[in-house]
Order: structure tokens, then C-alpha cells, then sequence
């Protein structure tokens, strides 16, 4: 049984590695095939294949309204 994590479009993620900057903190921008994150303290935003997505989330910490 695998564990299947729900993410949606304008959501704040928590990656398992923290960017660069020093935020960890990850809004959900474009969701397909890819899925592109923007990086909450210095707004880098990077495109990653959604498998890889999945396996480098740690959490969702809000879910947009």
C-alpha cells in the first residue's frame, strides 16, 4: 500500500532539503507532467518532473483556500 501525497495548485509545500537561501518553504506554481515550485524567500522558481516531486516533498504545510 502505497502512501500517496495530495498536493494542489497555489499550495506551500515543505521540501526534505532546504534551497540555497536558507527556505524551505516551496509554492506550487504549474502542475502537469512538471511541476513548478517558486522558492518562498528569494522567489527562484524551479521546474522538476513530477515523480521527482513527489520523492523530494516532505509535506504540505497550507492548502490554498
Amino acid at each position: 500500500m502505497s502512501q500517496t501525497k495530495e498536493f494542489d495548485l497555489n499550495d506551500i509545500v515543505e521540501m526534505k532539503k532546504p534551497h540555497p537561501c536558507g527556505e524551505n518553504r516551496w509554492k506550487i506554481i504549474r502542475l502537469g507532467a512538471d511541476i513548478r515550485i517558486k522558492c518562498m524567500g528569494c522567489d527562484h522558481s524551479v521546474l522538476l518532473p513530477r515523480r521527482e516531486f513527489v520523492r523530494k516533498m516532505k509535506k504540505v504545510i497550507t492548502e490554498k483556500e
